[in-house]
C-alpha cells in the first residue's frame, strides 16, 4: 500500500508540473519568434513577407501607435484613448507653444506619477501617420522616403533597432505594457526583412 501511495503522489507532481509547463507558454502577442525560426520558409519573398507580419506585431502595439496618430492629438494607454489633457503635435512634432511635450515628459518614465519620458518625446510627423492603415499600407509608407522622413533602408534599419526611443517602447514604466519582444529582436527580424526584399503584405 505505501508503494502503491509513492506512486500516486508522484504521478500527482508529474501531473502537477504538466500544469505548471503548460501555463508558462509564451503568449504569441507579447513575444517574436526567433529569426531562426524563419529559415525553413524556401521562397525568399515568402520569406520577407513573413517577417514583416512579425515584425508587425510590434509596429501596431499601442506603444508605437500612440505616437504615430493620423491627427495631430496623440493617444495615450493600452487601449490607445486620446490624450489627456488635450495637446497637438504644434509645427515641429514637440507639441504647441506653452504646451510643449516636455512641459509634462521629462527625460526618464516618472513612475510615480505615471508619466513617460525620453529626452527626445514627440509625435511622429504626419507623413508618418500610421492610426487607421493596413499592416500593408504602413509598410509600404515605412519603405517611401517622400513618408517616412527621406530615410533609406538602411537608416530604417538603424531606427528600428537602435533608436533610444523606439526603445521606450520596450521600457514604457509601470502601467504600460511592453512592446511584444525585445528591440534586438524586432531589429533582427526588420533588417532581415530588408535583406529579401522588403515584401509588403497586400493588404
Amino acid at each position: 500500500m505505501r508503494s502503491i501511495a509513492i506512486l500516486l503522489a508522484g504521478a500527482s507532481v508529474i501531473i502537477a508540473v504538466g500544469v505548471v509547463v503548460s501555463a508558462a507558454q509564451p503568449d504569441p502577442a507579447k513575444t517574436l519568434r526567433s529569426l531562426q525560426s524563419f529559415a525553413s520558409i524556401a521562397d525568399e519573398k515568402e520569406r520577407s513577407l513573413a517577417l514583416f507580419q512579425e515584425a508587425g506585431k510590434v509596429i501596431t502595439h499601442a506603444r508605437c501607435m500612440n505616437c504615430h496618430p493620423a491627427g495631430d492629438r496623440p493617444a495615450q494607454g493600452d487601449d490607445r484613448h486620446p490624450h489627456m489633457p488635450l495637446v497637438v503635435r504644434g509645427v515641429d512634432n514637440f507639441g504647441a507653444v506653452g504646451m510643449r511635450c516636455t512641459t509634462c515628459h521629462g527625460p526618464a518614465n516618472f513612475d510615480p506619477a505615471g508619466i513617460p519620458g525620453h529626452p527626445e518625446w514627440h509625435l511622429a510627423p504626419i507623413e508618418m501617420a500610421w492610426v487607421g492603415k493596413s499592416l500593408g499600407e504602413i509598410c509600404q509608407q515605412i519603405k517611401d522616403p517622400a513618408r517616412n522622413g527621406g530615410k533609406s533602408m538602411d537608416d530604417l534599419v538603424h531606427h528600428m533597432a537602435e533608436d533610444s526611443l523606439v526603445g521606450w517602447g520596450w521600457h514604457p514604466g509601470v502601467g504600460r505594457e511592453p512592446a511584444p519582444g525585445t528591440q534586438q529582436e524586432f531589429g533582427a527580424l526588420f533588417k532581415a526583412w530588408a535583406d529579401t526584399g522588403a515584401v509588403c503584405p497586400a493588404s
